[in-house]
């Protein structure tokens, strides 16, 4: 089986907690990055959303719990199969928070790098 990547989707970073709006206004002020703000749903955990060209930027306070949640999410064709895969290779396939537009998990590569799939809908 053949995973269908698109695209980098977004890359998401992470900061202390309570520091946000200094990340706001250093990615807006600083780096230029419009921040989506209207997007039609609340954004999952508190998160700040930039557009940085063809990929968007997610900035979220990181908990303390040993493995960061930074990661690259891409965007595939074929979740679903890609799951089924993942599952089949003993993979633990973690669900995140819904989003309206798109269906997504995330996983942890061998080394605990965190990486998400992502299915536009």
């Amino acid at each position: 089986m053949k995973i269908n990547f698109k695209r980098l989707d977004h890359i998401m970073l992470c900061i202390p907690k309570g520091k946000e709006e200094e990340a706001r206004d250093f990615y807006t002020n600083v780096l230029g990055l419009p921040e989506l703000k209207d997007l039609g749903y609340p954004l999952p955990n508190g998160a700040i959303w930039f557009q940085m060209g063809d990929i968007q930027l997610h900035i979220r306070a990181e908990k303390d719990h040993g493995l960061s949640d930074r990661h690259p999410a891409f965007e595939v064709n074929n979740l679903a199969e890609v799951r089924a895969m993942l599952e089949g290779h003993g993979i633990a396939i973690k669900n995140e928070s819904k989003i309206p537009d798109r269906n997504r998990f995330s996983f942890r590569d061998p080394f605990g790098n965190r990486i998400e799939l992502i299915e536009m809908i």
